[in-house]
């Protein structure tokens, strides 16, 4: 364990902790910059927990994760997808190449650059190479290839176990929040303790037993650096065993032996120094050894064993191999056979024409085939040999779907676009420097750096994505100096861009008023640094004015109460100090006016007594504004008098009256009421007049007693129909139910008839259970007394008399039955019959009527002949037009 603790690598500063963050505001203060660090610390710090645990807190594995995870966290400048450079915020979903770069990109930006990579079109000559080749689509950085079956269909955490993972401000963006659990690299077995990061996981941080290269030496090691030399001599032998590996221990196999000797070749006849790995070589010179037949010397180069045999030996055949010759030795000349050689030329289709011959056959084929071009757009004969290629340029494009082929007779097999792409890309400040080719542009390469206002902080972002971040938080203070008189009391700002940050001390001096400047320092300021950008700006004049020192102060600003011209409760108002002034508080005025009754109504207003007063306020000569100082003492040294009273009088008069008072609105008593009042007596028989201020100086008793007229009552009473017959009184009659006249009263049927008293007709009806208010005038007393046997007898009588009288009107005037018929109508018949036509007036109608029947079929008659007689007439017309027509086309003239 100590040997191995020997051999780690002393622990370096941890890069990560350097990096510096472009999100952050250039002025904010330096508890916020520390906060934030600490909160990011903190982050990593739950991430790491169980690496460091392991591994310790300066791993110098971690610095790249951390770059990563700074990015995610939308803390670092590489937080921008390369395809639409935007910045890809914390809520956005997100994929990130997990076998390359790591970089991050919007999910639905990574889909659409996978589409159109993945769906390029094949190419003619090698469909399937071109389908095996459209099926991958490139990561936009590192262009590692990925299958279509990768692109990304959902929205996954970096890990690759949650799908969607939900937002929480207490974990990484994109992050589940769980152990990694991905297996690292090198296969060893393990898996990654961080929780789910962005970025390659870090080397496997555990404590193995391991071996070096060579085997000799057993150390304990972390799993990731297992594999170590021992820095002893190899002791594995070389290939040529005889000498050993002259290096240290070292991974993979040894090295070729380069011990230097001398060595033959194969044939023996050369000898050479070489090293040992190349002593087997080959000469120069050819083999002189003799064949197996003895005849013949091999003609073979530099070899090693014996030559083999002649192959002249065996089977003997003519050169075109149709004839067989038998028991020829190998040193004589098998004769030509006479016939046609017939052997494939080199054109694969057409056979040698010659006879039979030794060596090799003609190598262009002069046969006139004809052949069609390339492009297949012309067809000729031409000797076989000999290719066919026409004028025609092919207008096929290209697969870059941009440019066109134009190479002439082309077979469809158009090779790529030699021409540059040219294209803007999406930084908008490159063009794209590859080849024409279709679909989107790869990301812009290049870097650019973004530095602090002094230029001693920076840092690299990738090209375009520079609009959307902001300057480095640079921890140096600013150069600039103060110019104000606060230069001692203010403390000093980092580096930044643009203006200093304004003094916010008070400015403390004592105004002219006797109050104090209490606005912020408004003194000189230093000419401005220029704003943070990234592309150079047409130069500007500047126009910055400083402030000379001892610039005046502002008008005062303090709050004081001021008053209104009538000085009315609760009506002051909250004015600036240089800015006072008196005002009408727009409520009514308010003053007594001269008739003693009523009030002003103008609105607020200065009085001639009022002018006294307005200096001991400070609205005198101190007010800025000269014309309203003007208007001001206008009104002061006049005054403005309150309005005259012309309402009438509207006081209430004693003793009361509802006449009013006929003089205008007075402060004295009002004259008495001489208005005459008319009142009617009790019973409505008369009309008094009285004067105003007498009547109502009675009391109601007297009222009453004087409307009496002395007269009987004349009102009718409720329960009968006789009058009143006390004096005209008031209130209701008291012989109501007393009534003393004399009534007639009778039986139903008007036969019998008695004199009652009044009041005893009333209590008749009472005792009947009948109401007297219900009973008609005209039937007041009848029905009371009952009927007798007298009265039974003469109503037979009567009714008798009566059916004699019907039956002798019946007999002279015999009554005729008549239908059932409405009265209007019955009226018309009667009517109708009354009116008897005479004989002359039936011919007259009958001729009328003969007269309208016989005129309306002579038009019938007229309108039918001429119509068929205009039929024939349009008929002839229309031929002659026709004949007409025929000569002019014809030129053939009309015989009439």
């Amino acid at each position: 364990m100590a040997a191995a603790a020997g051999s780690r690598p002393p622990p370096t500063p941890d890069p990560a902790s350097q990096l510096i963050f472009s999100d952050t505001d250039a002025s904010g203060s330096d508890g916020d910059g520390d906060e934030a660090a600490g909160r990011g610390v903190a982050l990593e710090d739950s991430i790491f927990a169980a690496y460091l645990h392991i591994s310790g807190r300066a791993s110098p594995d971690l610095s790249k994760i951390r770059s990563f995870l700074a990015s995610a966290a939308g803390r670092g400048p590489l937080v921008s997808c390369l395809i639409c450079l935007e910045r890809v915020r914390p809520g956005d979903p997100a994929w990130s190449c997990a076998s390359g770069c790591h970089a991050l990109f919007h999910l639905i930006c990574i889909q659409s650059w996978a589409q159109q990579s993945s769906h390029r079109p094949p190419s003619t000559t090698s469909p399937a190479a071109a389908a095996a080749a459209s099926s991958d689509w490139p990561c936009p950085k590192c262009r590692l290839p990925y299958p279509r079956t990768q692109i990304p269909r959902s929205y996954l955490c970096f890990c690759g176990k949650v799908e969607d993972p939900p937002a929480d401000p207490w974990i990484l963006p994109h992050s589940c929040g769980e152990v990694c659990d991905r297996p690292l690299r090198d296969q060893c077995g393990h898996r990654c303790l961080l929780l789910c990061h962005p970025g390659p996981c870090p080397p496997c941080p555990k404590l193995v037993s391991s071996r070096c290269f060579c085997g000799s030496r057993e150390d304990v090691r972390r799993c990731a650096q297992k594999l170590f030399s021992c820095n002893k001599p190899c002791p594995k032998p070389l290939p040529c065993q005889k000498h050993r590996c002259p290096e240290r221990c070292h991974e993979g196999p040894c090295p070729p032996c380069q011990v230097r000797e001398v060595y033959s070749c194969a044939c023996g006849k050369t000898k050479e120094e070489r090293e040992c790995s190349e002593k087997e070589f080959r000469c120069e010179a050819r083999c002189t050894g003799m064949l197996g037949c003895g005849k013949h010397v091999c003609d073979r180069g530099c070899h090693s064993g014996p030559c083999g045999d002649c192959p002249l030996q065996g089977r003997r055949t003519c050169p075109c191999g149709k004839k067989e010759y038998k028991g020829v030795s190998c040193d004589m000349d098998v004769p030509t056979c006479g016939s046609t050689c017939e052997k494939t030329l080199s054109c694969k289709i057409h056979q040698c024409p010659e006879r039979c011959h030794r060596g090799p056959c003609v190598e262009t084929c002069r046969m006139v085939v004809m052949k069609s071009c390339r492009c297949w757009g012309l067809k000729k004969e031409v000797p076989c040999y000999q290719d066919l290629v026409c004028e025609r340029k092919c207008q096929q494009v290209r697969d870059c779907g941009r440019h066109a082929c134009k190479r002439r007779c082309c077979d469809g097999d158009c090779p790529p676009c030699p021409e540059i792409c040219g294209r803007k890309l999406r930084c908008n400040n490159h063009k794209c420097p590859s080849p024409c080719h279709r679909g989107a542009c790869a990301p812009c390469p290049l870097m650019v750096s973004i530095s602090c206002s002094c230029g001693e902080t920076q840092f690299e972002v990738p090209c375009g994505t520079e609009k959307n971040q902001k300057p480095p938080r640079c921890s140096r203070p600013c150069r600039i100096s103060r110019l104000c008189r606060h230069k001692s009391e203010c403390r000093s700002h980092k580096c930044h861009y643009g203006a200093c940050p304004p003094c916010r001390l008070e400015c403390g001096d004592e105004l002219s008023c006797g109050h104090k400047c209490k606005e912020r320092c408004h003194g000189p300021v230093p000419p401005p640094n220029p704003e943070f950008t990234l592309k150079p700006t047409k130069k500007k004049l500047n126009k910055h004015l400083e402030c000379a020192p001892g610039s005046p102060c502002p008008p005062c600003k303090e709050v004081i109460w001021v008053p209104c011209f009538g000085r009315h409760i609760g009506e002051e108002r909250a004015m600036l100090c240089h800015n006072k002034r008196w005002f009408s508080c727009q409520n009514l005025c308010g003053n007594l006016l001269s008739c003693g009754n009523h009030y002003c109504t103008k609105l607020c207003h200065v009085l001639k007594n009022q002018t006294s007063t307005l200096d001991q306020y400070g609205l005198g000569d101190s007010n800025p504004e000269k014309q309203d100082q003007l208007l001001l003492n206008a009104v002061t040294k006049q005054g403005e008098p309150c309005e005259d009273c012309f309402l009438p009088c509207q006081k209430v008069r004693e003793p009361s009256c509802p006449h009013p008072c006929p003089l205008p609105c007075h402060s004295s008593e009002c004259p008495p009421c001489k208005v005459l009042v008319k009142r009617s007596c009790h019973c409505g028989t008369m009309v008094h007049a009285f004067e105003c201020i007498h009547y109502n100086s009675l009391t109601n008793e007297e009222q009453q007693r004087i409307r009496s007229c002395g007269g009987p009552c004349h009102r009718k009473l409720p329960n009968c129909p006789h009058l009143c017959s006390e004096i005209c009184h008031l209130g209701q009659c008291p012989s109501v139910d007393h009534c003393n006249k004399k009534v007639n009263i009778r039986c139903a049927c008007n036969n019998l008839k008695k004199e009652w008293l009044c009041q005893e007709v009333l209590k008749a009806y009472r005792s009947s259970g009948r109401d007297p208010k219900d009973v008609p005038k005209n039937q007041f007393g009848v029905g009371i007394l009952a009927c007798s046997t007298e009265c039974e007898n003469k109503v037979k009588v009567v009714k008798s008399e009566l059916q004699h009288r019907k039956a002798n009107e019946t007999k002279e005037h015999p009554v005729v039955e008549v239908a059932s018929v409405p009265k209007r109508r019955r009226r018309r018949e009667r009517i109708q019959e009354a009116r008897q036509a005479s004989k002359f007036q039936i011919i007259k109608a009958n001729i009328q009527r003969g007269l309208i029947i016989s005129l309306i079929f002579m038009v019938i008659v007229a309108s039918v002949y001429y119509g068929y007689k205009g039929l024939f007439l349009l008929s002839d017309w229309m031929n002659e037009r026709e004949e007409q027509r025929l000569h002019r086309r014809t030129g053939v003239p009309r015989f009439n």
